[in-house]
């Protein structure tokens, strides 16, 4: 009887320690978590208006481009008052049908991309709306692991509470990467057609934002079938 309840008692002990050391871990894990969100925490007041900051994207082709042999940095933001509306009309219908309607979550369009991806059997569309991808492009980095969607949602929600829809899309249009080296839709629209985004046609606008899925092998210069079946789609729509 005596040993049983010893044995019961190490037991215990055992299991309060591995608690203990739980917790702790848990603890440090959040403690570093949140020094680097408050390293990374925007000045909301730098983007609410004037003049687009480079993107950590951006600065991530530049520190990476020698060492990859990629071609030189194509980015020259503009002002959204020079951006077609045929532009924003493609990209809200190719990436946010959803985008004036929610506060930066779509979980209709979430669930609805990973119904077709289980159908499909490969991860195809994450869902995400064009507030996430702004959030994941100006602050956070490629790599895809449960924080950095954690980190996402946060900048995500807070940023849909600080700028307005409109200047939401003039940052998005002026850092998402629209081919190999070429951020902003005016960089993107000078290259593939030799026009300012100003003067994006519709079918121009909708071939750029049928490339946003994956702009370096899907793009109006690659023209795969994965991309023509995209502009198919947005046309449709449009």
């Amino acid at each position: 009887m005596l040993w049983l309840r010893f044995r019961l008692w190490l037991s215990d002990l055992r299991i309060s320690r591995l608690l203990r050391w739980f917790f702790s871990i848990l603890f440090l894990l959040v403690l570093f978590d949140a020094a680097y969100l408050a390293h990374i925490w925007p000045d909301w007041e730098t983007y609410r208006s004037g003049s687009v900051q480079q993107s950590s994207f951006i600065q991530q082709y530049i520190a990476e481009r020698k060492q990859h042999k990629w071609p030189r940095l194509r980015w020259t933001p503009v002002s959204i008052n020079r951006i077609s509306k045929n532009m924003t009309r493609a990209l809200i219908v190719a990436e946010d049908a959803n985008f004036y309607l929610h506060d930066g979550i779509d979980l209709v369009a979430f669930w609805a991309a990973m119904e077709h991806n289980i159908e499909e059997k490969r991860f195809i569309y994450g869902g995400s709306t064009i507030s996430q991808q702004a959030v994941k492009n100006l602050f956070l980095t490629p790599s895809r692991n449960p924080l950095r969607k954690w980190h996402e949602l946060l900048l995500t929600l807070v940023m849909e509470r600080k700028l307005s829809k409109k200047r939401i899309l003039e940052l998005y249009l002026n850092v998402v990467e629209f081919g190999r080296g070429i951020y902003g839709v005016e960089a993107a629209a000078r290259h593939y057609w030799g026009v300012s985004a100003a003067r994006l046609s519709r079918n121009q606008a909708i071939q750029l934002a049928a490339s946003l899925p994956a702009p370096t092998s899907h793009n109006p210069s690659t023209r795969t079938r994965f991309f023509q079946r995209r502009v198919r789609k947005i046309t449709r729509y449009f």
